[in-house]
């Protein structure tokens, strides 16, 4: 009784460590390098965007691309009280990404969209503080996202 579960135990533990389930490293799929962004739209979201692109960058890549990146901001109510309070914010955040190979002339597009929402507060500098927070997640997902989709596309080339 007691060998049979052992044995049962060790079969067991073999196929569980075995599955081969293996993460992907999006660095190996990458196969190029931002060459120049252009940037038009919100300002401060396009800065912080850039720099989440560039600190994604690939040195010694043979494709060179050029990215173009259309963002638009959408700050809309989301949430009153009885009082007609305004107590939650939502945020849209749309990016058009217009992009092309340094050696051909076909332009890709595609666009990324997040949504977010942000309580109020009784002071308006910390009501300002959870809009930029909120920001930044929402910029480092689309960021992530821009990587993921260009991995995609360009290697469908």
């Amino acid at each position: 009784m007691n060998k049979t579960k052992i044995i049962f135990f060790l079969i067991s533990c073999m196929f569980i460590y075995s599955c081969g389930y293996k993460i992907v490293d999006k660095r190996k799929l990458q196969s190029f390098d931002i060459a120049q962004i252009n940037t038009t739209g919100e300002k401060r979201i396009n800065f912080k965007l850039k720099n989440k692109l560039l600190s994604n960058k690939k040195e010694g890549s043979a494709d060179l691309i050029i990215l173009d990146l259309n963002s638009k901001k959408i700050k809309t109510v989301k949430d009153k009280n009885i009082k007609n309070e305004i107590t939650k914010y939502q945020i849209d955040l749309e990016i058009l990404i217009s992009f092309k190979k340094m050696n051909g002339n076909k332009i890709n597009s595609f666009l990324v969209k997040e949504t977010g929402t942000y309580d109020t507060s009784s002071q308006h500098s910390q009501t300002l503080n959870n809009e930029k927070k909120l920001i930044d997640l929402l910029v480092s997902d689309i960021s992530e996202e821009i990587i993921d989709q260009l991995i995609i596309k360009l290697n469908d080339l």
